[in-house]
C-alpha cells in the first residue's frame, strides 16, 4: 500500500513554532491552519500541554451547556441495513459482495427484531448504517429494492426509519453516505440527526491510484463537504469526523478539521466531530499499515477541540482505544485531549464496522470517567442543544418521539424514559387560522410588528463567517465606450445572440449608450408583442408566513411565535379567491412559507379548496421550492407530485425562488433554499407535463453584472430546451426582481448593497429583451418594487407588462417596499397613460380576457372591497 509512512516522512516543525502555537493555544488565540499543523506534532510534554489547554477549552465549553463535568454517550443498537456499497475503499470491511450475503438488505422483519431487542434493553437510538447507493453497482440490490417496491436504497430507508418509529420509539440516527440536497429533505421528517464521516479533505487520496479512496466516488472530498453544506442548510443535526492514518498528512489533516468548523460556523448544523483512528484489518488492501498512534490520536483530538471550540462535541469511539496499554490509561488520555462525548455505545449488537473491536461495558465506561472528575450521562442520538431548540432542527412528525425521551430541562436522555412506539404521522390540523391573518391588510396600516424576527441571530447560521463569502467586485459600473458601442451594433443585428462580454458591456452602459440601449430593446419589443401594455387582475393569497428555511433576503418569513407570524385555513384561501372572482380576478398566485407542520398533500388541498369554490379560477401557485418541499414530505418524485397537484386544479407555477441561479450566490443569500439545479429540475419537468411557469430574477443584492448575465442565458436555453423538446415554450415572461433592501436580514446584517440602482434597472430589463428575443416574449416589470416613473422608463426601455392588481402583495412590503400592496386598474390605466401605449387585460398565458370577467373587473375596478383603503401609509 503506497503513503504507509506518510506521517513519518514529514519534517517535524521547528522547537519555536511549537512554543509559538503552544503560547497561542493557551491564551485562547484563534489558531489557522498552519499553527494546527504544528500542534498536530505535539509529543512528549508539549503533547502533555496541548492537552492541558485543549480540556480547559472543553471544561468552559461544557460550563456554558449548563453540564460541567458531563460526558456523554448514547445507548445504541447498530442497525446494518445493507452491506453492498458502489464504493472501494481500500481499508473497510463492512462492505462485501452479494454472494457472501443471504439478502441484499435486511429485511423489515430483520430490522424490527434488531430494534424490539434494544429497546427492551433501554436503547434509544437506532444507528442506520449502510453502503453508499449499492444499486448503482449491484443488479442484486436494484432487484431486491424493485420487487419489494421501493425506488432506491434511501426510499428503504425512510420506510425502515418509520417503522422503527412507530414499532419501539427507538429515534433513527442515519447514516447512508452521500446525500444531496433534496435526499436530506425527505429523510429529515422521519429521523432527529444524521451523519457522515467526511474522513479527510486530501485529493490526493482519492485521486492516484493505490490510495485509500481510489475507485471510490463517494470519497471525493468535494462530494463530501458538500453533504456537510446541504445538511446545514437543511438545518439537520449531523455527525461527521475525520479518519486518522489512511494516509493524509498532517497538513491535509489540519485542512480537514477547518473544513469541519467552517460548515459548522456558517449553519450551525455539526452536532459532534469524531476522531476516529484507523485500525487495520485482515483481507484489506491496508491490512499491513500500521495503525494510528494513541498519541497521533490525542493530539488530534486535542487541535480538533482548539480550533472547533468549546461549544463543539468532540467524540472518540471507546471500543477502538485499547483502555490499558504500554501502561497508558488510553481513556484518561482521551478525555483529558478534550472529548466530551464517547458516541454511541450498544449493549446488543456489534459494531458491524470495526467487529474485531467490542464495545466498553457501560458500567465500565462510567467508572472510567469518574476516576477522571467526570460524570457519565446518556444523550440521545441528537445532542441536547437541538432537543432544547426544536424548530427549525426538530421536524415536527418525530419531535414528539424525541420529547418523549427527553429530559425535561437539559435534553439529555431521560433516564427511566419508557421506550416504546408512537404514531409516525403529519401534524394534524396545520392548515388552521393562527397568528395575525389580517397582514394583508395591516401592513399597509399598521406596518410589521419589528424589523426582524425574533431568531435573527441564529436562523440564518454565522454571519461573520458569512462576511468573507460576499465579493463585490464586478458589481462597480465601469465604462468603455468602444465596447458598449460595439455591443449595440451587434445586438442591433442578432440581439439574441450577444456573447457575455458584449452583454456585459451593455449592462455598463450610461447616458446616450444607456438611452440608445433602451431604445433598442424598446424596438425589439414593438415587433415581438406590438404597443399594447398587458397586467392580469389577480389576488396573492400567501397561505402562511411561518418558514425556517432561512432566506437570508426575506422579510416575510416569520416564526411560529412571532407577533406578525399567521397561517390561513383552507375556508380563509377559498373565501380570499372567491372574493378575487367577485372582483374580476382570473389569477389567484399562492405562495407560502415552508411551514414546519405543513403535510406535503397540503398543496393539493389548498388547490382543490380554490376550485372547489371558483371552479375556473385559474390556479397560479406553489413555487419551486413548495414543490421539492411538497414532494419530499410526501416521499413522491418530483414528476408525480406535480402530476397530482395539477390533478388537484394547478394550473401554472411561479417561477420564483430562482433568485440568482448561481449555487455561489445562492448559499449566501439563502441558507436553506433549494440549489440552482433543483429548480431548474422543478421547472423543466412541469415543462414536460404541459405545466407553464414564469421565470424570475432578484438582482442588486450580493450578486454581480456577470451573475444577471448567465442566469438570463440560463433561462434562455431551458426555454429552448422546451421548444425543442415539447414543441411549446415553457416559460409564459420573465420578471426581473430588484432587490428590497430594508427589512431584508442580510442588509441589516450589513452584507447587501441597497438594491439596483434606476440605471441597473434599466439596463436589465433592457438586456433581457435583447437576450430572451425568440424565446421569452413577455418582459415584465415589477410595480410592487419600483417607483412609477422607473416603470414608466422601463416600459419605453423592453417592457411591455405590468403584472397585477394582486389585491394583497405583503411579501416585499415586509420588506420594505413603499409602493403599496395593491392598484386598482384605474391606478395600473395611470401608471401606463404617459407612456401613451395602449392597455390590455390579459390571461395568466397571456391571452384574451371573456368579456364577462372585463365586466365585473372593470366594475370593482380590479380589487376586493375588503381591501380597498383611501390611503397607504408607508410602514
Amino acid at each position: 500500500m503506497s503513503g504507509a509512512n506518510d506521517l513519518d516522512s514529514v519534517t517535524p516543525p521547528t522547537p519555536s513554532a511549537m512554543r509559538r502555537a503552544l503560547a497561542r493555544a493557551r491564551d485562547g488565540k484563534t489558531l489557522d491552519t498552519t499553527e494546527a499543523e504544528v500542534l498536530l506534532h505535539a509529543r512528549g510534554e508539549e503533547l502533555q500541554s496541548l492537552l492541558d489547554h485543549a480540556g480547559r477549552v472543553r471544561d468552559a465549553g461544557l460550563e456554558a451547556h449548563g453540564r460541567p463535568g458531563v460526558v456523554t454517550y448514547s445507548r445504541k443498537v447498530f442497525v446494518p441495513l445493507t452491506r453492498l456499497c458502489r464504493d472501494r475503499c481500500h481499508y473497510c470491511t463492512f462492505a462485501t459482495v452479494p454472494g457472501k450475503l443471504e439478502a441484499p438488505f435486511l429485511s423489515p422483519d430483520e430490522v424490527l427484531d434488531i430494534a424490539r431487542k434494544g429497546a427492551a434493553q433501554g436503547c434509544k437510538e437506532a444507528l442506520f448504517t449502510l453502503g453508499d447507493r449499492p444499486e448503482d453497482r449491484w443488479t442484486q440490490a436494484a432487484e431486491w429494492l424493485s420487487a419489494h417496491g421501493y425506488d432506491d436504497t434511501l426510499s428503504y430507508v425512510r420506510a425502515m426509519a418509520i417503522m422503527v418509529l412507530e414499532e419501539t420509539g427507538m429515534l433513527p440516527h442515519l447514516n447512508p453516505g452521500v446525500m444531496s440536497w433534496s435526499d436530506l429533505q425527505r429523510l429529515k421528517p422521519v429521523a432527529p440527526s444524521m451523519g457522515m464521516m467526511l474522513e479527510t479533505t486530501s485529493e490526493r487520496l482519492f485521486t492516484e491510484k493505490g490510495q485509500a479512496h481510489y475507485g471510490s466516488p463517494d470519497k471525493d472530498p468535494a462530494v463530501r463537504l458538500r453533504v456537510l453544506e446541504d445538511a446545514g442548510r437543511s438545518s439537520v443535526p449531523f455527525t461527521t469526523g475525520v479518519l486518522l492514518g489512511i494516509g493524509e498528512n498532517h497538513t491535509e489533516r489540519a485542512e480537514s478539521i477547518f473544513a469541519m468548523r467552517g460548515a459548522a460556523r456558517r449553519y450551525g448544523g455539526i452536532q459532534e466531530v469524531i476522531v476516529q483512528n484507523f485500525r487495520a484489518k485482515p483481507a484489506t488492501a491496508m491490512m499491513h499499515r500500521p495503525d494510528a498512534e494513541i498519541e497521533e490520536m490525542a493530539a488530534t483530538i486535542a487541535v480538533t477541540r482548539l480550533v472547533m471550540g468549546p461549544k463543539a462535541h468532540i467524540q472518540a469511539p471507546p471500543n477502538l482505544i485499547g483502555g490499558e496499554h504500554g501502561g497508558r490509561d488510553e481513556y484518561a488520555l482521551m478525555l483529558r485531549a478534550g472529548i466530551d462525548d464517547w458516541g454511541g455505545v450498544s449493549p446488543l449488537t456489534p459494531d458491524h464496522v470495526n467487529p474485531e473491536r467490542p464495545w466498553p461495558q457501560i458500567d465500565d465506561l462510567a467508572a472510567r470517567c469518574a476516576e477522571h472528575g467526570f460524570t457519565l450521562r446518556e444523550r440521545l442520538t441528537v445532542y441536547p442543544e437541538y432537543v432544547r431548540a426544536g424548530e427549525p432542527w426538530l421536524d415536527p412528525r418525530v419531535s414528539g418521539h424525541v420529547a418523549a425521551l427527553a429530559e425535561p430541562g437539559t435534553g439529555l436522555a431521560a433516564e427511566n424514559a419508557p421506550v416504546r412506539g408512537r404514531p409516525w404521522q403529519e401534524p394534524e390540523a396545520a392548515l388552521v387560522p393562527s397568528g395575525r391573518t389580517d397582514l394583508h391588510t395591516g401592513i399597509d396600516t399598521e406596518g410589521r410588528t419589528g424589523d426582524r424576527r425574533g431568531d435573527f441571530d441564529a436562523v440564518y447560521g454565522d454571519w461573520e463567517e458569512l462576511r468573507g463569502s460576499v465579493d463585490r467586485r464586478g458589481a462597480e459600473p465601469r465604462r468603455f465606450d468602444p465596447e458598449i458601442a460595439a455591443a449595440l451594433r451587434a445586438a442591433e443585428d442578432d440581439p439574441a445572440g450577444l456573447g457575455d462580454e458584449q452583454a456585459l458591456a451593455l449592462l455598463h452602459a450610461d447616458g446616450p449608450e444607456l438611452e440608445a440601449l433602451a431604445g433598442l430593446a424598446d424596438r425589439v419589443r414593438h415587433d415581438t408583442v406590438g404597443d399594447d401594455v398587458t397586467y392580469i387582475v389577480t389576488r396573492n393569497i400567501n397561505f402562511t408566513n411561518v418558514c425556517y428555511t432561512g432566506c437570508r433576503f426575506c422579510a416575510f418569513a416569520q416564526r411560529r411565535t412571532d407577533a406578525d407570524a399567521y397561517t390561513l385555513s383552507l375556508d380563509q384561501v377559498a373565501d380570499r379567491a372567491e372574493e378575487a372572482w367577485k372582483a374580476g380576478a382570473t389569477e389567484v398566485c399562492m405562495q407560502g412559507g415552508i411551514h414546519p407542520d405543513l403535510p406535503g398533500t397540503a398543496y393539493f388541498d389548498i388547490a382543490s379548496a380554490v376550485r372547489e369554490r371558483v371552479p375556473d379560477m385559474h390556479v397560479h401557485a406553489f413555487s419551486p421550492m413548495e414543490v421539492v418541499n411538497g414532494a419530499a414530505r410526501t416521499d413522491l418524485p418530483v414528476r408525480e407530485w406535480l402530476t397530482r397537484a395539477r390533478d388537484a386544479g394547478l394550473g401554472s407555477l411561479p417561477g420564483t425562488a430562482a433568485e440568482i441561479l448561481d449555487d455561489e450566490v445562492r448559499w449566501i443569500l439563502t441558507k436553506g433554499k433549494l440549489p440552482a439545479q433543483e429548480w431548474i429540475d422543478v421547472v423543466t419537468t412541469a415543462h414536460d407535463l404541459g405545466m407553464p411557469t414564469t421565470s424570475t430574477m432578484m438582482y442588486g443584492h450580493v450578486d454581480s453584472p456577470h451573475h444577471w448575465v448567465a442566469h438570463i442565458k440560463l433561462l434562455r436555453s431551458l426555454q429552448e430546451r422546451s421548444l425543442e423538446r415539447n414543441g411549446r415554450p415553457g416559460f409564459t415572461e420573465f420578471v426581473p426582481l430588484p432587490f428590497v433592501h430594508t427589512s431584508a436580514p442580510i442588509y441589516l446584517a450589513g452584507l447587501a448593497r441597497t438594491g439596483p440602482t434606476v440605471r441597473e434597472n434599466r439596463a436589465v430589463h433592457a438586456l433581457a429583451r435583447l437576450l430572451l428575443h425568440g424565446t421569452i416574449d413577455n418582459i415584465q416589470c415589477s410595480w410592487v418594487k419600483l417607483a412609477e416613473d422607473t416603470c414608466r422608463q422601463l416600459l419605453a426601455g423592453g417592457v411591455n407588462d405590468v403584472g397585477g392588481t394582486l389585491m394583497e402583495e405583503t411579501i416585499s412590503r415586509m420588506a420594505g417596499s413603499d409602493e403599496g400592496s395593491y392598484k386598482t386598474i384605474s391606478d395600473i390605466r395611470a401608471l401606463v397613460e404617459p407612456t401613451g401605449r395602449p392597455l390590455r387585460q390579459r390571461t395568466t398565458l397571456y391571452g384574451p380576457v371573456p368579456q364577462e370577467r372585463l365586466r365585473v373587473a372593470e366594475e370593482s375596478d380590479g380589487v376586493a372591497p375588503s381591501i380597498l383603503r383611501p390611503n397607504l401609509p408607508l410602514v
